[in-house]
């Protein structure tokens, strides 16, 4: 179906047609909440919130882009909102949707072969990592995890932002040099 066809079907309310979108799109929303979250429980609650935000103001969208840049771009603001809302803007206390429960977390070990020390300082890299991400300013993050979590274009994440193309790429540009900046001052401080 074109995105006109299934705003035409899920603007009259049929629930099969936006079932199919949801269940096409629902991985890729979560990916990019917790980009953001990073807790799996909220980010659930966000998907939630993001897919009946579609349902409900689907005659708002208007074609100017496609049908899945407007779901990015809600999925983006709902997860700033909820960040905005909890005052959360370093969460990094959950990161069990990245590495499971430690019951997961053992048969990864057991079935990989990584030792448990390997495993621990996996860990403590996606910490750092995740530190040195949330410690961005917001368009910086934002375009960062859209482009390397998402793997998105950056003309995707310019119509997700509503911005421009060059702005996008000096955005990332400016996250590259931000981040390598923490993670060397962090690494600096271990030697």
């Amino acid at each position: 179906m074109t995105d006109k066809e299934l705003v035409r079907e899920i603007g009259k309310g049929n629930q099969h047609v936006f079932r199919i979108f949801v269940e096409k799109h629902q991985s890729t929303v979560f990916k990019i909440c917790n980009g953001f979250i990073h807790n799996k429980e909220d980010c659930e609650d966000i998907v939630q919130d993001v897919f009946i935000e579609v349902y409900q103001s689907i005659h708002n969208f208007r074609g100017e882009a496609k049908l899945t840049t407007w779901l990015y771009r809600i999925a983006v603001n709902k997860s700033l909102n909820y960040l905005r809302k909890n005052k959360i803007k370093r969460n990094l206390a959950s990161l069990e949707s990245l590495f499971g429960s430690d019951k997961n977390r053992l048969s990864k070990i057991e079935d990989n072969s990584i030792r448990p020390d390997e495993n621990i300082e996996q860990n403590e890299r996606a910490r750092i990592l995740f530190r040195a991400v949330s410690a961005l300013s917001t368009n910086q993050r934002i375009a960062f995890i859209l482009n390397k979590y998402e793997d998105l274009s950056y003309k995707e994440i310019a119509e997700i932002m509503n911005t421009s193309l060059p702005a996008v790429e000096s955005l990332i540009h400016r996250a590259k040099i931000n981040l390598q900046k923490k993670l060397y001052v962090h690494y600096k401080k271990k030697l």
